[in-house]
């Protein structure tokens, strides 16, 4: 009687296996993720070239993550639609394309605008997990004789680990948002501007880099609710605290400090450069119209203090508690107006 042969995989596989998914499963930094499938290609397959693509939703695109073997600054602005390219393609049918002949296949001159003469064969995963297809990897000119069933059965594994990897990543990313973010104004919370500051006032103590804040209070915002109502009112403040971010400097932060205050954290900013900064914001704010979804057209405006670090102290309490104090000041004397140091 003759025995039945058994496949098996090899013992040192397995153990990549393993050390794949706890790599993988050990981070939910997004970066961090992307690098370790990328390492994992390099040492299981030889090949030219391995890119990590991920799926800009929103714009049905397809950017260039991460690369190996070669530079990624060449490939950082450029962008791939769902659908075109060797990329496109697998995002569009969630299915591996291999390209032994890459010359003159349209797939390869869609996607980088002409045959590059260096492309010779290209492999293609899709990064496929429970919630849709996340983006692909290229392998491009891999040797030959790796091309085996084996190996391709292997590298949908490592994908197949990446993709729940990704999924877990942006699960987190999302909580993490939400703790952090305003439900009405989708801004900043208070609890992250104590945690913001903190870490701008650290840079000041080992850098000696100045950081101020602008603490905004809106001027007689209960009258908007008396007369219109709760929910006019929580349109306004979202679409106020919108307006705010649209003109803050793009190193500002902006909060919602609580009921109609907002805060505006600016690093690196001194007290001469904070007031003239949060000068022109109101007077930016005061001059916009909020069209509410009822058809009402409001104004608002609002009394403004402006504090420092080092002028006005060095710890989170004394900044804002500055700050809050010129904006009560504003406010007895006359409202929309700024006060700072």
């Amino acid at each position: 009687m003759t025995k039945k042969t058994e496949s098996r995989i090899p013992l040192d596989d397995l153990l990549v296996f393993h050390k794949v998914a706890r790599s993988l499963t050990s981070s939910f930094d997004l970066d961090t993720i992307l690098r370790t499938i990328i390492e994992h290609m390099e040492r299981f397959i030889e090949a030219d070239l391995w890119t990590l693509l991920m799926l800009d939703e929103a714009r049905q695109e397809l950017y260039y993550a991460i690369a190996a073997g070669g530079d990624i600054a060449s490939l950082r602005d450029l962008r791939v639609k769902v659908g075109e390219g060797v990329a496109g393609w697998v995002v569009q049918h969630g299915e591996t394309l291999l390209v032994p002949e890459a010359q003159g296949d349209p797939r390869v001159t869609a996607e980088h605008g002409a045959q590059p003469p260096s492309v010779r064969s290209v492999i293609a995963l899709p990064l496929r997990g429970r919630k849709g297809t996340h983006g692909a990897i290229e392998i491009f000119n891999p040797r030959a004789d790796q091309l085996t069933d084996y190996t391709i059965a292997f590298l949908h594994i490592l994908a197949d680990h990446a993709a729940i990897a990704i999924e877990n990543a942006h699960d987190v990313a999302r909580i993490q948002q939400l703790t952090i973010t305003d439900d009405t104004t989708g801004l900043y919370n208070v609890r992250h501007l104590y945690e913001a500051l903190g870490r701008e006032l650290e840079q000041y103590n080992q850098l000696g880099l100045p950081v101020s804040v602008a603490f905004l209070d809106l001027d007689h915002f209960k009258l908007v609710n008396d007369e219109h109502g709760h929910l006019v009112g929580s349109e306004l403040l979202a679409r106020a605290g919108q307006r705010l971010q649209e003109l803050s400097r793009k190193q500002d932060w902006c909060f919602r400090y609580g009921g109609d205050e907002f805060v505006i954290l600016m690093p690196q900013t001194g007290p001469i450069d904070a007031l003239t900064q949060a000068t022109a914001l109101l007077r930016e704010l005061m001059e916009s119209t909020f069209r509410m979804k009822n058809g009402l057209e409001l104004h608002v405006s609002a009394s403004v203090g402006v504090a420092s670090a080092p002028a006005d102290g060095a710890t989170i309490h004394t900044v804002i508690g500055a700050a809050d104090a010129r904006m009560y000041e504003v406010k007895a004397s006359g409202r929309g107006a700024v006060r700072g140091t």
